[in-house]
């Protein structure tokens, strides 16, 4: 069994190799003859996945993906656990500026394992030898490779099989984009991050080093237990020091164990006796909650080329809630003006760092912003070595508008020299949704006008279509010239649902934008 892992994992670098021999920019991709194989696999733990609303219909997620049909040589093989109604392909299909909307048809190639159960795709497809085969002779090996949401050992022995390279980050460096990992790396880098724990993995040790973390900020309010796995902030749990804060040095550790059982949990449902059930497995850390009035979420994307040259893709506010304003809901671009240069500065270091230690591909990084005496503070919280919720809007915006984003500014322009804001989701939820097919909402889409428009290059872009009917769930990214106008073109969008599907008198829906401080539009 050794020999045959070992020998997956060296097929899978030398795969990997073949990306840098021909490596020459972030898009020689766009400007080739190549085969792209998209597997959108949410290869995490289920037990998160079962927890996200419309969890399976993520997969949809990467459609931004068939933009890159705009290149008459390319051709693209996407693979979904389930079927994708013909009218969503449709729609993105028909985003294709200047090509005919039937040449792109004949490049794409849609495939899918008919298993809607909540197991990683990347696993279903594993376990179907004839898919794979059907694959394999659809791409051409030598003009081929494969892109995927989070690259574990399942994506590694894929490509493998396939014999096609993973452009993505090898399995042997997730750590570093665990909790436990990112700690590691803000450490090295000399990034400031919140006090916290090395890795524990069981209650025990949790405690110990909770209490640890007292000792060293006996002024701490609240703390972060965090499993080291987790998505969209769904691992997270908030640990209230108030009821305890009069506890004696010497009774602390049993008034944190019998505290531990009042977690605030950030995930629907969760119970500590399932939370600390995956402590052994998962392993956890624990950090001190950073507290302050005017706080923020900012984040920024970086790319490493296969090359290890390290791009900064773009900087996002991110809008988050949950019960402690933890899970992510949607994002702004750009970030605020008073720390997006900033943030580039930071997520280039962490790029750096990672290239060094062979990551490629797409990585984020998240930040806590607290605003003291008019200066923004910012602290390093986690690594993402995958694509994340911030991944699908920009590079929807990057492929409609053939833009370009500016270092120096932080902002991105589009090729008439604008710069260019959006406002995106994938939470625009509300009961009175539900029962909306993606044909009604194509008829809504072309009654109000509410498509990107190519000649402005504002407008929006749907997504997460196919959990609207069961879920009343949709995503979108509403593009402007600023973000006003991508703020007034949101709320166009959320207006004409509610009168479309009159909702009933009474219900309590979720609203994501409405309450977002106006204060964010600026910069």
């Amino acid at each position: 069994m050794e020999t045959s892992n070992y020998s997956t994992s060296e097929k899978f670098h030398q795969l990997q190799e073949q990306l840098r021999k021909i490596w020459h920019s972030v898009d020689i991709f766009d400007q080739d003859d190549y085969d792209i194989l998209i597997i959108p696999s949410f290869s995490i733990d289920q037990r998160v996945g079962k927890k996200v609303t419309g969890f399976l219909h993520y997969e949809e997620r990467l459609l931004f993906s068939l933009i890159r049909l705009r290149n008459p040589h390319t051709r693209l093989i996407y693979v979904t656990a389930q079927p994708l109604s013909p009218i969503i392909i449709d729609y993105y299909l028909q985003l294709l500026p200047g090509i005919p909307f039937s040449h792109a048809r004949d490049r794409l190639l849609l495939l899918t394992t008919y298993d809607g159960s909540f197991r990683p795709l990347t696993e279903k497809i594993l376990e179907r030898p004839r898919l794979v085969e059907r694959i394999r002779h659809a791409l051409r090996s030598d003009k081929s490779y494969m892109i995927c949401f989070n690259s574990t050992h399942l994506e590694q022995e894929l490509s493998v099989k396939l014999g096609i390279p993973l452009l993505a980050a090898s399995p042997d460096l997730l750590y570093w984009g665990s909790k436990s990992g990112s700690r590691d790396i803000f450490a090295e880098c000399q990034l400031p991050h919140p006090d916290g724990s090395q890795l524990v993995n069981n209650v025990d040790d949790l405690i110990i080093a909770a209490e640890k973390l007292w000792q060293r900020q006996p002024e701490l309010q609240r703390m972060v237990v965090k499993l080291n796995e987790g998505f969209s902030g769904e691992g997270n749990a908030i640990l209230n020091l108030k009821p305890i804060q009069n506890a004696a040095p010497t009774e602390r550790i049993t008034a944190l164990k019998q505290q531990l059982e009042h977690l605030s949990f950030q995930a629907n449902g969760e119970t500590w006796g399932n939370f600390s059930s995956r402590i052994p497995e998962l392993g956890a850390i624990v950090e001190a909650f950073i507290e302050g009035e005017e706080k923020r979420s900012p984040s920024v994307q970086g790319y490493i080329s296969p090359t290890q040259e390290v791009h900064i893709l773009s900087t996002h506010d991110q809008i988050l809630g949950g019960p402690d304003g933890q899970i992510y809901l949607g994002c702004r671009f750009p970030a605020d003006a008073a720390y997006r240069l900033q943030l580039q500065e930071l997520g280039l270091k962490v790029g750096q760092v990672l290239a060094k230690k062979g990551a490629m591909e797409r990585y984020g990084v998240d930040f806590i912003a607290v605003k003291h005496k008019n200066q923004w503070e910012l602290q390093a919280i986690e690594i993402n070595l995958r694509k994340g919720g911030t991944t699908h809007p920009f590079m929807a915006l990057k492929f409609l508008t053939n833009g370009t984003y500016d270092d120096e500014t932080g902002l991105f322009y589009s090729q008439d020299g604008r710069p260019k804001s959006y406002i995106a989701t994938d939470n625009l939820q509300k009961p009175s949704y539900r029962g909306l097919l993606p044909n009604d909402l194509m008829d809504i889409i072309a009654k109000y006008r509410l498509h990107f428009d190519s000649s402005t290059r504002t407008g929006n872009v749907f997504h997460l279509m196919g959990s609207l009917s069961e879920y009343g769930k949709l995503g979108l990214t509403s593009i402007g010239n600023s973000l006003e106008e991508a703020e007034a073109i949101y709320h166009q969008v959320e207006e004409v649902l509610d009168k479309e599907t009159q909702p009933l008198v009474g219900a309590s829906p979720l609203n994501f934008a409405s309450s977002l401080p106006i204060s964010w539009m600026e910069g």
